[in-house]
């Protein structure tokens, strides 16, 4: 994000403050938050409060939809799906280099297998676990034998 991306950022935080503040202090009936901090039938502003807030907030209403449409053409990305199978295919790639293993084919069949490499890691750890049981045994064994 540029110079102008960040200019438009802090407009549009000030733009949703500034909103808020607006709709809290407006008095509809009564009901609003505005009767609830004491507002009453007086007006704070003069007789023409209301349409002065409730052009205030439409003034606003119309800048934060600017700025939202602005903010998100400056962070559009272009072709994103290109850029999505490019990361799956590189974290696919780290993971299986970090197995120690060497990946071939083409991504869409990596990303199409990912349950057989799931199943071939946690046999790997079945059998590591069903290593040390069974050398865990053998010492046993040994330490047994010279004990009698």
């Amino acid at each position: 994000m540029g110079a102008i991306g960040v200019i438009l950022l802090v407009v549009f935080v000030i733009v949703c403050v500034l909103a808020v503040l607006l709709v809290l202090v407006q008095d509809q009936d009564n009901s609003g938050m505005g009767g609830l901090l004491g507002g009453g039938n007086s007006a704070a502003f003069g007789s023409h409060s209301a349409s002065v807030l409730t052009k205030t907030t439409a003034v606003l209403v119309v800048l934060f939809f600017t700025a939202t449409f602005f903010i998100a053409l400056l962070n559009k990305k272009h072709d994103s799906g290109a850029d999505l199978a490019a990361a799956a295919a590189q974290v696919q790639g780290t993971e299986g280099a970090a197995a120690g293993e060497e990946r071939t084919g083409a991504p869409e069949a990596a990303a199409s297998e990912w349950w057989k490499d799931a199943a071939e890691t946690e046999a790997d750890a079945e059998a590591t676990d069903d290593e040390r049981v069974a050398e865990s045994q053998a010492e046993i064994t040994v330490a047994e034998t010279a004990e009698n």
